[in-house]
């Protein structure tokens, strides 16, 4: 394991809540690098179902995808998370 972890992330990525291209909603809980390649992973969860945690490379995650033809966000923000219903 290395001791010289980058404290900032490469790209800016809020907390809250996030649409997937196929339409489902995301939670994303914060940020975190993994141990050995020092990669910025996104921690996120499902909002329509219980207790599914999911990791996926930062870059990964602010990447597009292409939807009939066109480059759309795999995941866009949506805003805070709202105080009730998520949980």
């Amino acid at each position: 394991m290395t001791n010289n972890l980058k404290a900032t992330p490469p790209t800016e990525l809020h907390r809250g809540i996030y649409r997937h291209y196929k339409g489902a909603e995301y939670e994303v809980l914060r940020l975190a690098q993994h141990s050995e390649t020092e990669e910025w992973l996104v921690i996120y969860r499902q909002c329509y179902a219980d207790d599914n945690w999911w990791v996926r490379p930062l870059t990964m995650f602010t990447d597009t995808v292409e939807v009939a033809g066109e480059q759309v966000p795999r995941f866009e923000f949506q805003g805070v998370k709202p105080d009730k219903g998520i949980d």
